[in-house]
């Protein structure tokens, strides 16, 4: 292969050896274990560690670790990718303010609204990106903690009867004395058992609200879908002004600009590995302005050819103030609903809750404690299980995480959104996939090589909200349909990369057929994957019908928590520990287990070869007929097309044990020996090697060229 020459691996070893070496390390760190149990306490990936015993220690360490050292480099890493990732997350953050803040305005009785949470999202997301531990975190408002405060909402001023700021202000103050501890005690070391299991039916979840909002969510009036019913809020509006609307007219176009936005952005993020363009870096741009351009396009479409059809627009508020509207100067009520004999307000709430506005209740200061419990659960684990699910190693991010001291940067936050009379903002999954997805390099087949780690993508989306403060009219020029097409495209880019969605496909698809993953080869007989894919769709839709009815909405943290004891309590008495392993662990232990398993010899009766670093680390699977991983992304099977077509472009003088035979299409056995072919940087790439030196090294004295 031009460019290109086969180096020897630095190891290579027999399985049975890996293994006894396993078995010996085991037995070690087990003795290790029990001579330390009494000083001793694992982090949140496995590992003993004596200074999270101690208080403070884990906030001090994230610190060190994240912040403390690799701030100066976040700061200063500017490229073009940073401006494509910037205006897309503006976009994505954009839309939820504007959309949430008007549910936000209906549930509360007009004491949050769009400004609210405008001003929230902006200082927070200019805060975090510039003091948290793990800057690609985006936060911002979810359907779930949405909820909890529109119960509190209720609870205050139905069921108590105090102001429902004062009451919300009360609670998020109890709330951030429990982050402080939780904080400062290492209480995150228990996302660890937070598995799969339940990352999966979380993430599922907050994607599924992000879909069922921009097509149809059947227990509102939102969606796409919902302007064909004659009953739309839009609809009567429009009636009201033009008794000749047609409203299906505004249907059709709004189908068309909601979804032509969402299908075209997801056609320009192809164009990256298509032969569309004239060079790789105009791809690379292409798809990091995906969305800018589609929501430009379809913006423009409508302004332009549409321009006589009056199709919804934000509701965004005429000026940045607080949303409440006094009737008096006790601003106990709002204008106009509750005084419509008055012909202006007074004027609008302060900024400042008042704390002690109780109605000579004080004992409500301490009964708070008892929701804030509550609400504490629901943010704890809501950026807990998003900061696992974005931590995961296939994501390559390589300068750490901070669990103890975001979670005190997130008390923060929670304090200061409470005492202004704020929405709380948590760590959003949707975004946060979709932030490390924009940064990150990928293969062809769709494999993380490399995150562009910055603090600056962060930071300018959420100057770019805060300058959308005093500039709402230029929100007010993005169509809805336009925005309900981002949150479309949102939930579908991360829709594929979610097992519990793979697994969901496989109840259609004929079980010859299957694509060859751990759990499709060696759990036997399918039935068993479809059992444990059932049981997290039961919690699912115990989540969602808790989150979706108001009257038990209070009880959402507490299900979430459920699924923990669930799966460590009673899976084990329905799956075998193999079962579990496969369709459960960790990436590292289904790589123990299957080489366990083959006891180190493949389909066709060979033995395996296994490649190590200089140190004796594993380092990838060099192959495994039908078991073939990378290393790099662990627990993601490498297709034997992919690894047939890489060896058979071996240049001629490589060595003849590096040759391998691969299976035609009609399944008969044809040699590959001596056949060149060319292989792409991208197909390269997908097979180097994690932490180490690379495999594939130009030989000296070769000429630059493209391979």
């Amino acid at each position: 292969m031009p460019g290109f020459s086969f180096q020897k691996p630095e190891a290579e070893i027999e399985p049975r050896v890996l293994l006894k070496q396993k078995d010996e390390e085991k037995d070690r760190g087990e003795k290790d274990a029990n001579a330390n149990s009494n000083n001793t306490n694992n982090d949140l990936h496995g590992n003993t560690n004596t200074e999270s015993m101690r208080w403070c220690r884990g906030i001090l360490r994230d610190f060190r670790t994240t912040i403390g050292t690799h701030w100066c480099e976040e700061v200063t890493n500017f490229n073009t990718k940073t401006i494509a990732v910037s205006l897309f997350l503006f976009i994505a953050v954009i839309a939820p303010c504007i959309t949430f803040g008007a549910v936000y305005a209906k549930t509360t009785n007009n004491a949050i609204g769009a400004s609210e949470l405008l001003l929230s999202t902006a200082w927070c997301g200019i805060f975090y990106s510039l003091c948290s531990g793990m800057p690609l975190m985006i936060n911002g408002a979810t359907g779930p903690v949405l909820a909890f405060q529109a119960v509190l909402a209720s609870l205050a001023e139905k069921t108590i009867g105090v102001p429902f700021l004062t009451f919300n202000a009360w609670v998020g103050l109890w709330v951030t004395f429990y982050m402080v501890l939780a904080a400062i005690t290492d209480l995150n070391r228990f996302i660890k058992y937070a598995t799969r299991f339940t990352d999966e039916i979380f993430a599922f979840l907050i994607v599924t609200i992000y879909i069922l909002d921009a097509v149809g969510n059947p227990a509102s009036k939102v969606g796409l879908l919902h302007y064909f019913t004659p009953d739309h809020p839009h609809t009567l509006a429009q009636e009201v002004l033009d008794p000749e609307y047609n409203y299906m007219t505004v249907a059709l176009l709004s189908l068309i600009l909601g979804f032509g936005t969402a299908l075209f952005a997801i056609a320009l993020r192809a164009v990256r590995f298509s032969s569309f363009c004239c060079n790789d870096y105009i791809r690379s741009v292409v798809t990091d302005f995906a969305i800018t351009i589609s929501v430009v396009l379809f913006t423009t479409l409508q302004h332009t050819a549409f321009s006589d059809v009056p199709i919804e627009e934000l509701n965004v508020p005429d000026s940045f103030a607080p949303t409440f509207n006094c009737c008096t100067e006790a601003c106990t009520s709002y204008f106009p609903d509750d005084c419509p004999n008055l012909s202006e307000a007074h004027g609008r709430r302060p900024w400042l809750v008042d704390l002690f506005d109780l109605n000579g209740k004080t004992w409500v200061i301490f009964m708070a404690a008892g929701p804030a419990a509550l609400a504490f659960i629901l943010c704890f684990l809501d950026n807990g299980i998003t900061w696992h699910i974005v931590n995961h190693p296939s994501n390559k991010i390589t300068h750490g995480d901070a669990y103890n001291y975001d979670t005190l940067i997130s008390a923060i936050m929670i304090a200061v959104n409470s005492v202004l009379g704020l929405p709380w903002l948590v760590a959003s999954t949707v975004p946060c996939i979709l932030h490390i997805s924009a940064m990150s390099e990928r293969t062809k087949e769709g494999f993380t090589t490399s995150v562009h780690e910055s603090r600056l993508t962060g930071f300018l989306t959420h100057v770019l909200v805060l300058g959308t403060c005093f500039a709402l009219n230029v929100i007010k020029l993005i169509p809805l349909p336009v925005l309900y097409g981002v949150f479309l495209f949102m939930g579908l880019v991360a829709l594929p990369g979610q097992q519990l969605w793979q697994r969901i496909l496989l109840f259609f698809q004929e079980p010859a057929m299957v694509k060859n993953t751990p759990y499709t080869k060696y759990v036997k007989p399918l039935t068993r994957v479809h059992l444990f894919t059932m049981i997290e769709l039961f919690f699912f839709a115990m989540l969602y019908a808790v989150k979706s009815f108001k009257a038990i909405a209070i009880a959402f943290p507490v299900m979430i928590l459920l699924c923990i004891p669930v799966r460590i309590y009673l899976l084990p008495k329905i799956f075998s520990d193999d079962e579990l392993v496969l369709l459960d662990g960790s990436p590292e232990d289904i790589e123990t287990w299957i080489l366990i398993e083959t006891k180190g010899i493949d389909d066709n009766h060979e033995e395996i070869r296994v490649t190590t670093d200089a140190n004796g680390e594993l380092k990838r699977l060099v192959h495994i007929e039908g078991n073939t991983y990378r290393h790099e992304t662990r627990a993601r099977q490498l297709s034997m097309d992919s690894a047939n077509s890489f060896f058979a472009g071996q240049a001629p003088n490589a060595s003849t044990e590096n040759k391998i035979v691969g299976k035609g299409a009609g399944g008969r056995q044809r040699s590959r020996k001596g056949r060149v072919r060319q292989v792409s940087s991208q197909s390269i790439e997908s097979f180097t090697l994690r932490d180490g030196p690379s495999m594939l090294e130009e030989p000296d004295g070769a000429e630059d060229g493209s391979c």
